[in-house]
């Protein structure tokens, strides 16, 4: 079987100088769902038909091992169908649209299933819709079988009583395919519609049906942004419904949003207003609280992410609690049991097993033992202005309350920094490092002040 990709639409109604298959839903474009689903058939060879004005499409499919065919003129369905025939060289061919990215494997699978255990030269996948459409509805006779399809801009009043829709997916037998070149075209519109290709091949004996097996939310065309955040809410609830089949708990399952590729374990707990996107594993028994934002990070088991905390790129160990108004920045690696509090800020820096930067710190391009404990206010000075440098703190070391830690610099196991201190040097094992200016008290200044 070869499969055809119809997306050579402009997407003008999408409003956007960005091409509509490339628009994402979460962070991944329209036109790579269709893509994913069409290759996990394992088709004998894949087709994008578009317009060669996308040159944008045409550099992103470059990552795909994915043939590109260009509709030259935009005159409609049938003839970007008839753009791809000349390389198309199975006897069956599936049809697919670039617009379409919530169509399951499962569906077509069944769907492909049909059309080869019932002998068919075509078949349509439809479905019932419960709103309004965009989609053309198919008419049967008495006998149920299929008469035609009807675009929506050529219902007439009559027509209306049918509730089948048509969704613009369809395998054909190459010898129905060829048949395209006698659709005309539509006096409407002036293009020519694929689905004119269904009367054309009933009237000449071929064995024709349509089979409603998809869900409605499956099938939405994205065309405008409305429908973008649509889909965009369909695919949240199917995943969300997925999770929580397997063992997890929403508090609010319609306030989250969770990417496709994101992993779950068992009994963790999801507060409302989070996002969990790209690569992100998410180990068991985790709490995952409100407003919490986390792309292309793994949490192991039994972390607590608290409120308003987000977490880019990095790896946090088991038993940690993390937040609220934490920030991790890329290449952070947090260890086990450790405590990253509210208002701290990590970068590019490793946190061993049990060190605690409780509240108020920055912490940048970084090496922190195990038992580390980091006071309120403590920053690396990881930046001259030209170089960033490393900051290394080693095992059991107490950090004062608002230290500068002035890097390239090391604080060596066991050592102890007063609470103030701008640290510059070497600190050795077990040694208290203090950098102050001696405090001054003059007596009654104050009140001489009050009295000017």
């Amino acid at each position: 079987m070869d499969v055809v990709i119809l997306a050579a639409g402009l997407g003008t109604r999408m409003k956007s100088s960005k091409p509509k298959v490339l628009h994402r839903i979460f962070e991944k474009p329209i036109i790579d769902y269709v893509i994913d689903c069409a290759k996990s058939l394992n088709p004998f060879n894949s087709f994008v038909v578009i317009n060669p004005s996308l040159k944008e499409v045409a550099e992103h499919l470059e990552k795909y091992d994915i043939k590109i065919v260009f509709q030259n003129e935009p005159k409609g369905t049938a003839h970007a169908l008839l753009s791809a025939l000349p390389y198309l060289s199975s006897d069956k061919i599936l049809i697919l649209n670039g617009d379409t990215p919530l169509l399951r494997k499962e569906t077509l699978d069944s769907f492909i299933e049909l059309f080869n255990k019932n002998r068919l030269d075509m078949a349509l996948l439809s479905f019932y819709p419960q709103r309004e459409h965009s989609y053309g509805r198919i008419l049967r006779d008495g006998e149920r079988k299929i008469k035609k399809i009807v675009e929506i801009t050529d219902f007439k009043d009559e027509l209306m009583l049918s509730s089948e829709a048509n969704s613009g997916v369809y395998i054909l037998k190459r010898e129905v395919a060829k048949l395209i070149k006698e659709i005309k075209q539509n006096p409407n519109k002036g293009e020519f519609y694929l689905t004119d290709i269904v009367e054309i091949a009933i009237n000449k004996g071929f064995n024709i049906e349509a089979y409603p097996l998809a869900e409605e939310n499956e099938l939405i065309g994205i065309n405008t942004r409305a429908e973008l955040s649509l889909a965009m809410r369909y695919l949240r609830d199917r995943i969300v419904r997925e999770w929580m089949e397997k063992g997890i708990t929403f508090y609010d399952p319609t306030l989250v949003w969770i990417s496709p590729s994101v992993t779950i374990g068992q009994d963790t707990i999801i507060y409302p207003n989070v996002f969990l996107e790209g690569d992100t594993k998410i180990g068991q028994n985790c709490l995952i609280c409100q407003g919490v934002r986390i792309k292309d990070s793994i949490i192991e088991d039994n972390v607590q992410i608290n409120d308003c905390t987000v977490i880019e790129n990095s790896h946090i160990k088991s038993a940690s609690k993390i937040g609220p108004f934490a920030h991790l920045r890329p290449n952070t690696i947090i260890g086990k049991g450790c405590r990253i509090g509210n208002f701290v800020e990590v970068k590019n820096s490793t946190i061993s097993d049990g060190t605690k930067a409780a509240h108020l710190s920055y912490i940048g391009d970084s090496e922190i033992g195990n038992n580390v404990n980091i006071g309120a206010g403590t920053i690396t000075c990881n930046y001259d202005g030209q170089k960033k440098h490393k900051t290394i703190i080693e095992d059991n070391v107490f950090i004062g309350s608002d230290t500068q830690l002035v890097a390239p610099v090391k604080i060596c196991k066991g050592a102890y920094i007063g609470a103030g201190s701008t640290i510059t040097k070497e600190v050795p094992e077990d040694s208290l490092a203090i950098s102050r200016t001696p405090q001054k008290n003059i007596l009654g200044w104050a009140k001489k002040k009050r009295k000017q």
